[in-house]
């Protein structure tokens, strides 16, 4: 798979950080949350893991365009998401399946980290080896 391939997917993933990230940032008051009778102390750490959320949808856009070369912020961004996802998994052993929407994405997070990373660096090599074929070429002119 190519790297506009993977900024574009990317790209298109980066929204979702963001979208709910500024949603969440409501607190309680998150159309996902106002009907699930969540404890008012909960608003605060709702609000500032929503806008680390937000951070990281925004951090996912600024590496775009150098995604080939910016292995270790991928790699440290999808293994957040993936940890959040063990989190998630963790509640619903614990303490029962969340709504709906977040059950959607469990996926994601714990198959497409993985994946994400794996694909992440096969364009990062594909890059390597062709900067140093253009480099081999250089040389020999």
């Amino acid at each position: 798979m190519s790297r506009r391939a993977l900024q574009a997917v990317t790209g298109l993933l980066g929204a979702i950080p963001i979208a709910t990230g500024c949603i969440g940032l409501l607190g309680l008051r998150d159309p996902l949350y106002v009907r699930c009778g969540i404890p008012v102390s909960l608003d605060s750490n709702l609000r500032f893991y929503s806008g680390l959320w937000l951070g990281l949808g925004i951090a996912m856009y600024s590496i775009l365009p150098s995604i080939e070369r910016q292995t270790v912020l991928f790699r440290a961004f999808w293994g957040a998401i993936f940890l959040g996802g063990l989190g998630r998994l963790a509640s619903i052993v614990g303490v029962g399946a969340p709504p709906s929407p977040f059950l959607a994405v469990i996926g994601l997070e714990l198959v497409g980290a993985p994946v994400f990373i794996v694909w992440q660096r096969q364009v990062a090599r594909a890059s390597a080896t062709l900067t140093a074929d253009r480099t081999e070429t250089s040389k020999a002119r």
